[in-house]
């Protein structure tokens, strides 16, 4: 038998061997941990769809923001659960709103973490859909209006970073057109440039108490489309977002590394509801190790191009990273 002139295995013979050469990191500064906050509740509300998630009440936002701070997370993606809602969101347009005072309150809670609004109006909507609906779709235009009007309630509250997730055509234009007029052209656009209509979302809505019927088919992305959703992502860099996003992740892998080897913005993924709720179920029937999964995916997000990762699981991962060597 002829000896082998090259063996991989050499590299990989001991821990610090492997992490000599291990060529993707996975860190706390990747992490963006979402919070879920609901008006007119006095305890914590559990996410059934999604163990260990809840939707806080307003009085414990604070802590749970300086415990993302102080566990090394840089950053907090906020989702209100409105008890206003209407046909237009009405309730993000007041700077008195659920909206403006979860960014107030994050902001003086930890100053040093960066503060991310989701600006989409599905949550705060009584259909449910993402913007304004004429003849059972949503009206592009008039949308991209409302998002206008309530980014800078958002600006004006102090935020750090809008997050567009509604998928409206122009959205990215729209907003920098409104923030910068506004003279607020330091705040980043951090962009949902590629989310596709996917089953994936189940759970989420759920957290959301969302009274969504139908389906999103016309405004987000077909799943079978990977040209398209390249493109999706270079116009909203066109447009001026600061960092692009893959939504859902998991499913996705092909187009997070697409748009990460054809644009040089920094790129985002959103382990969404239903990759967290799977991971999950698996773990408590007892067939997949919960720990080893979460990193080995959080790894692949890497691997593909992601320097950012929306994750439910961020608060435990900076607790894994002090155990694991990923």
């Amino acid at each position: 038998m002829q000896t082998p002139n090259f063996r991989f295995r050499r590299l990989r013979r001991s821990n610090s061997l492997r992490r000599m050469v291990r060529e993707t990191q996975l860190s706390r500064a990747d992490l963006i941990l979402p919070i879920f906050v609901e008006e007119g509740i006095e305890q914590p509300v559990a996410i059934t769809s999604m163990p260990g998630v809840v939707r806080y009440p307003e009085s414990q936002l604070a802590d749970v923001v300086k415990r993302a701070a102080a566990a090394g997370i840089p950053a907090v993606l906020l989702f209100g659960v409105s008890q206003h809602k209407d046909a237009l969101g009405r309730d993000t347009f007041n700077p008195q709103g659920l909206l403006a005072r979860m960014i107030t309150t994050a902001k003086a809670a930890a100053p040093e973490i960066t503060v991310i609004s989701d600006n989409c109006f599905c949550e705060y909507t009584d259909h449910g859909h993402c913007g304004v609906v004429v003849d059972d779709d949503v009206d592009n235009d008039a949308t991209l209006e409302n998002l206008q009007r309530q980014a800078l309630v958002c600006a004006r509250a102090g935020v750090d970073m809008l997050a567009p997730s509604g998928m409206q055509d122009g959205m990215i234009a729209a907003l920098r057109e409104a923030l910068d007029g506004a003279g607020f052209t330091h705040l980043p656009i951090m962009s949902y440039s590629t989310k596709f209509a996917s089953a994936f979302y189940g759970p989420f809505r759920d957290a959301v108490d969302s009274s969504f019927k139908g389906t999103r088919d016309s405004y987000q992305m077909d799943p079978a489309n990977s040209r398209e959703a390249l493109a999706e992502s270079l116009q909203d860099e066109a447009e001026g977002a600061d960092i692009l996003m893959v939504k859902p992740a998991l499913a996705y892998l092909d187009i997070v590394s697409q748009v990460a080897a054809h644009s040089e913005r920094p790129l985002a993924v959103y382990h969404v509801s239903g990759e967290y709720a799977m991971i999950k179920a698996g773990a408590a029937a007892g067939v997949i190790d919960e720990q080893a999964i979460v990193m080995e995916t959080m790894l692949s997000f890497k691997r593909a191009g992601a320097n950012l990762i929306i994750t439910y699981y961020a608060e435990q991962i900076a607790q894994w990273l002090d155990q694991t060597d990923v």
